[in-house]
């Protein structure tokens, strides 16, 4: 599936997207994995109270099923005026 990352969480990453492949069942076990992987990972998903995350283009929770999912987006919460 592919990885999209947005604003701090693309900087602290340091890329804006990437294929993944998972066995993640869900975005909790996906954010796992990924946070596993190297340190920069895991600065940039350590307080998912303060990303928000989109399940193909659809705004979603962290218990949200990954089966049948295309893409993923990571980004800090949206702030207007």
């Amino acid at each position: 599936m592919r990885v999209l990352y947005f604003a701090w969480v693309r900087e602290r990453i340091g890329e804006g997207s990437e294929e993944v492949e998972t066995a993640a069942a869900t975005v909790r076990d996906l954010v796992a994995e990924l946070r596993a992987r190297e340190a920069r990972y895991d600065l940039a998903l350590s307080d998912m109270g303060a990303v928000r995350v989109a399940v193909d283009q659809e705004l979603a929770d962290l218990d949200a099923p990954l089966a049948g999912v295309r893409e993923v987006a990571f980004f800090p919460p949206m702030t207007g005026g």
